[in-house]
């Protein structure tokens, strides 16, 4: 159910999008990396989705390839994560490096991302060895934040603030301490950078590939 949505991206900001579909519009929350992604309002859009239903609460997550969305999938299973605490993991690694991390059993790259602490991270090293099998097949390209493509300052700016506000909000939001993410955003600025290009560059400072 609801598996991708295809439509008109009307508004964007780190961690949630607004898309309309067939005359209605659909908030969706997304990891930073797929927020990298996205074109500019007004233009189309195609996110993989996945679609969580409790008791209290329905949430619709967009990602930007099926790759990132089965990843989601398959960390939500494991023991102690759920969907806040996976798209705050594929917010600091794209799907590729998280596969790099497991392969590695690279648990310090793991206990950088907020709210994964060190037996979180041994847990996922644990569970999801055998489980990343199950992408087997899928392409994984290589992403900008790998690359290091794409991080010149120079994209738009998500909202109108100033952009060091921006991204020290949008840190803290995916659950980074304020004093965290004060320092990273004083440390990578440099004039003219937007706060895409602030996040993007904190975040790699925070998770180093």
């Amino acid at each position: 159910m609801l598996g991708r949505i295809r439509g008109l991206l009307i508004e964007k900001a780190p961690g949630q999008v607004l898309v309309e579909c067939a005359g209605l519009g659909y908030e969706i929350d997304i990891p930073y990396t797929t927020f990298f992604h996205l074109p500019e309002n007004g233009q189309e859009v195609t996110l993989h989705t996945h679609f969580a239903v409790r008791e209290d609460a329905q949430h619709l997550y967009g990602f930007a390839s099926r790759l990132d969305r089965d990843l989601f999938r398959l960390l939500i299973k494991v023991n102690g994560v759920g969907p806040k605490l996976a798209v705050g993991i594929l917010s600091g690694l794209d799907a590729q490096q998280f596969i790099r991390c497991v392969e590695a059993r690279d648990a310090n790259a793991l206990v950088k991302l907020p709210g994964v602490g060190k037996k979180t991270a041994e847990r996922l090293l644990i569970e999801m060895t055998d489980r990343i099998g199950q992408l087997e097949g899928q392409f994984v390209p290589a992403s900008p934040e790998a690359t290091g493509a794409g991080v010149t300052g120079q994209e738009l700016p998500v909202r109108g603030q100033d952009p060091r506000d921006e991204a020290e909000a949008a840190l803290i939001a995916l659950g980074y301490k304020p004093q965290e993410a004060a320092k990273v955003i004083s440390k990578v600025a440099e004039e003219g950078m937007t706060s895409e290009a602030l996040i993007r560059l904190a975040l790699r400072n925070m998770i180093p590939a």
